[in-house]
């Protein structure tokens, strides 16, 4: 496993998430395992055909066409890498084939889901009769989520000089440390406010961080997972925060926004990962037209 270098390439990965280094490295330790149960114990013995093969093996065990793009696009960036600093001649990833993912639509929430988030259901009215500061919290998340569409992990990460400057926006880190300034709705502003004035201070404990925006009910930075177990109390069904941004970036498209702008207010580095709100948008249409009219 030493010959693959693998821990030196996953210290080159600065600008991804930890998340996103934890399935690389993940992705990364199963082709070099495959590899050695093949008889082929360093990279440089590596060859294109040799790639194909495992990836035909990923197929025939059962994994989804997703899933092997990603695990084919994992290996290219490996050797890409391995090519750059000298340590492979040539590149056998060059080219590499792999089935595409499947194009499904992302999840838009309905008016009737989107209440419930807001209103809260009858086990939120329970926790904001017994701890206001929660409801505080939890109304302020929804608030930015939805009218802001931010990824959970932009959430979590916000920092109080993040909210410095005009009170209708806020700094944003995304992806590989990009920064953006997104614009905030009047009612996420006055949740925001309530729950940095009202809640935050009968949170905050001995091991509270003084930057993070947001805290869970123990006094620490709020995670991914307490946003997910917040939202799966309020909403009526089962929602993952990433349903909000889908339903934000649908519900500007519909409005008339510009294809551009919505990518600039996602932070998108590529159109086309913005253009997958188009074909949302359609659909909706669609199905509007199917249920009401008569002649559908």
């Amino acid at each position: 496993m030493n010959a693959w270098s693998l821990e030196v390439w996953l210290d080159s990965l600065n600008r991804v998430a930890p998340s996103t280094r934890a399935v690389y490295e993940r992705d990364m330790r199963a082709v070099a395992e495959w590899f050695e149960t093949i008889g082929v114990s360093t990279p440089e013995a590596v060859t294109r055909r040799d790639l194909r093969s495992y990836l035909s093996s990923l197929h025939s065990a059962g994994y989804a066409r997703r899933t092997t793009a990603r695990k084919a696009s994992v290996i290219r960036r490996y050797f890409g890498w391995a090519c750059r600093t000298d340590r492979l001649a040539t590149d056998p990833s060059a080219a590499l084939s792999a089935p595409r993912g499947e194009a499904t639509l992302p999840t838009v929430l309905n008016a009737q889901e989107l209440d419930g988030l807001f209103e809260g259901s009858a086990a939120a009215t329970a926790v904001a009769a017994a701890e206001p500061e929660i409801e505080l919290r939890d109304r302020a998340i929804v608030e930015l989520l939805y009218g802001s569409g931010l990824r959970v992990s932009e959430l979590c990460g916000l920092r109080h000089e993040d909210l410095a400057g005009p009170s209708d926006s806020i700094v944003v880190w995304g992806k590989g440390s990009k920064q953006r300034r997104v614009p905030i709705s009047e009612p996420a502003a006055i949740a925001l406010s309530a729950w940095i004035q009202r809640g935050r201070p009968e949170m905050v404990t001995d091991v509270s961080p003084d930057d993070r925006v947001f805290l869970n009910r123990r006094g620490k930075a709020l995670s991914p997972r307490d946003v997910r177990r917040l939202l799966d109390r309020r909403s009526l069904s089962p929602t993952h925060p990433h349903a909000l941004r889908h339903t934000y970036a649908t519900h500007l498209l519909d409005g008339g926004a510009d294809l551009r702008s919505v990518q600039e207010l996602l932070g998108h580095a590529d159109l086309a990962t913005t253009q997958i709100y188009t074909r949302v948008s359609r659909e909706r249409m669609r199905e509007v037209h199917r249920s009401t009219h008569p002649r559908a």
